[in-house]
C-alpha cells in the first residue's frame, strides 16, 4: 500500500511538473523568437562603418557600438535583456563576405539570433563590378542565406550613413530600398538621423586619419602619441586647432566614437519599438 501511495505521489509530481512546463511555454513572453541564454540575440553585419576598427584601436576599453547598444536598450527599462554581436569587417562588401568564407565562419552558425541588422553598400559601390546590378543580386543572395540559416530572425536592411557624397549615398540607399521592397522587408533608415547630427558640426562624428609624411616636420614630436604605422590617427578635434588647415585633414569620414553613439542611439530607439510591439502581440 505504501509503495502504491509513493508511486501515485511520484506520478502526480511528474504530471504537475509537465503541466507546469507546458504552461510556462504557453505563457512565456513573446519578445523574442529565438531567445538564447535568456537574452535577445542581435547581430550587426556590415563594413568598417559598423566595425569601428580605428576607435577600437584608439580606445580599446570602449564602450563600442555593440556595448553602447546593449546599455541603451537596458536603460529603456521596459524591454528584455539583449546581447549584441558585432560581426563586421573593414573593407568588406557582400560578395567578399561570401567569397572569403567569413559568412560561413562567423555568421552562419550563430545560435538563436532574433534580429539581424545588415549595412553594406559603400565598399560594394567602390569595388563590385557592375554595381547597380550586382549589389542588388548580392543583397538578395545574402537575405536568402540568412533566412535559411536563421529562420527565426527578423532581417533588417539598413541604409548607409552619409559617408560618400549625397548623390552616391542616394544611389546606394535607393538600391537598398528597392531590394527591401521586393523582399517585403522594412528598412531601418539611419541616414537622416546621422545627417541631422552632422548639421551640428560637419566633422564632429568622424576621426582624423592623416599621412605622417604630409605633416610638417616641426609637428612630428607633437603627433608622436597619435602615430600608427605611416599615419596619424586622432579620435576627434584634439589637434584641429594646430593641424586643421592641412589639405585633407578632415577627409576621412569614418565614424569616431561620437558617430557610433549616434548609430547606437538611433538603433536602440528603432529596436526598442520592435521589442515593445512583439511583447504586445
Amino acid at each position: 500500500m505504501k509503495k502504491q501511495l509513493r508511486f501515485s505521489l511520484q506520478n502526480s509530481f511528474v504530471l504537475s511538473l509537465a503541466v507546469g512546463v507546458m504552461l510556462a511555454i504557453a505563457f512565456q513572453p513573446r519578445g523574442a523568437r529565438a531567445e538564447h541564454e535568456g537574452k535577445i540575440q542581435i547581430l550587426l553585419l556590415g563594413d568598417s562603418t559598423t566595425e569601428g576598427s580605428v576607435p577600437r584601436r584608439l580606445k580599446p576599453e570602449g564602450p563600442h557600438l555593440e556595448k553602447v547598444l546593449e546599455q541603451l536598450l537596458a536603460a529603456a527599462g521596459d524591454v528584455p535583456a539583449c546581447h549584441v554581436i558585432n560581426s563586421s569587417l573593414s573593407g568588406e562588401y557582400i560578395r567578399r563576405l561570401f567569397d572569403s568564407g567569413r559568412y560561413d565562419r562567423d555568421a552562419a552558425k550563430l545560435p538563436g539570433l532574433d534580429y539581424i541588422f545588415i549595412r553594406y553598400g559603400l565598399n560594394d559601390r567602390a569595388r563590385r563590378e557592375e554595381f547597380p546590378v550586382n549589389f542588388a543580386k548580392d543583397f538578395h543572395e545574402l537575405l536568402a542565406r540568412l533566412r535559411q540559416d536563421h529562420p527565426q530572425a527578423l532581417l533588417i536592411p539598413m541604409t548607409v550613413i552619409p559617408f560618400a557624397d549625397e548623390a552616391a549615398s542616394k544611389e546606394i540607399n535607393d538600391l537598398i530600398l528597392e531590394v527591401a521592397r521586393i523582399e517585403k522587408l522594412a528598412v531601418f533608415d539611419i541616414y537622416p538621423r546621422y545627417a541631422a547630427e552632422l548639421e551640428k558640426g560637419p566633422n564632429m562624428l568622424n576621426y582624423r586619419r592623416y599621412p605622417l609624411a604630409n605633416i610638417p616636420d616641426q609637428y612630428h614630436e607633437l603627433v608622436k602619441p597619435f602615430v600608427n604605422g605611416s599615419g596619424v590617427e586622432v579620435m576627434d578635434n584634439e589637434l584641429d586647432a594646430i593641424l586643421g588647415d592641412l589639405p585633407g585633414w578632415y577627409s576621412d569620414r569614418h565614424p569616431n566614437l561620437a558617430g557610433y553613439n549616434v548609430i547606437a542611439d538611433e538603433t536602440a530607439k528603432y529596436l526598442a519599438t520592435l521589442l515593445r510591439e512583439r511583447r504586445e502581440k
